[in-house]
C-alpha cells in the first residue's frame, strides 16, 4: 500500500501543495488537522498500519519529522518494518544507499532545519496572538521621541547627550526624523 502523509505548515496551511505535489501517488492519505509536533494523531495512526512492503510518501522531510532525531528515529522504524519513505521534494527515498555529496547532503539538512524553525516560529507567533501578547519591541514614549527631536533641531545637543538624556539611540531619532520630513 502507497500512503501519504500531509500537515498544516508555516507556507502551506491549507495542505494544498502537498496533496498536489502527492497528486495520484498515494492511495491512501493521512492529513493532519495541525502542524504542531504535538498529538500528531494521524502520524500515529498512519505508522501503526504499515506493513511491510509499504510506502510512505511526503513532499518534503520536514512534513514528516520535526527533528534531525525525529527523522533518524522514523527512518529506522521505516528500515526495521521494511517501510520505504520518499521524500519529493528532496528526490530520495530511504531503500536507497545515497550516493550524495557531503554539500548535498549539508544543504538537505540546513533546510530541513531551517524549515523547523519556521514551524515552530509561527505556532509560536499564533498562540502569542491569540494570548493576547503584543509582538515585537516594545515603542519608546512618544515625549521622549518629542524630546529627543526637539533637542536634535536646538543644536545644542551632541546624539551622545540626547540618547543619555532621552533613551532614543541615533538610529531611531533618524528613522524620526526622516518620517516626519
Amino acid at each position: 500500500m502507497i500512503y501519504g502523509y500531509v500537515r498544516p505548515l508555516y507556507n502551506d496551511v491549507t495542505c494544498k501543495q502537498q496533496l498536489a505535489c502527492l497528486g495520484s501517488r498515494t492511495q491512501n492519505i493521512f492529513q493532519e488537522s495541525h502542524g504542531s509536533s504535538k498529538k500528531r494523531t494521524e502520524l500515529e495512526s498512519l505508522l501503526m498500519n504499515l506493513k511491510k512492503g509499504d510506502i510512505i510518501v511526503v513532499e518534503r522531510m520536514f512534513v514528516l519529522a520535526d527533528t534531525t532525531r525525529h527523522l533518524v528515529d522514523l527512518l529506522k522504524l521505516g528500515e526495521r518494518d521494511g517501510v520505504v519513505i520518499q521524500f519529493i521534494h528532496e528526490g530520495i527515498q530511504s531503500d536507497e544507499v545515497l550516493n550524495l555529496s557531503l554539500r548535498v547532503y549539508m544543504q538537505y539538512l540546513m533546510d530541513f532545519q531551517t524549515d523547523i524553525v519556521k514551524q515552530t516560529t509561527t505556532i509560536g507567533i499564533e498562540n502569542a496572538k491569540e494570548q493576547g501578547k503584543t509582538l515585537g519591541r516594545p515603542k519608546k514614549p512618544d515625549t521622549n521621541i518629542k524630546k529627543a527631536i526637539a533637542m536634535y533641531h536646538s543644536g545644542d545637543f551632541t546624539l551622545h547627550e540626547i540618547k543619555e538624556e532621552t533613551g532614543i539611540s541615533k538610529s531611531t531619532l533618524y528613522r524620526y526624523l526622516e518620517s516626519a520630513e
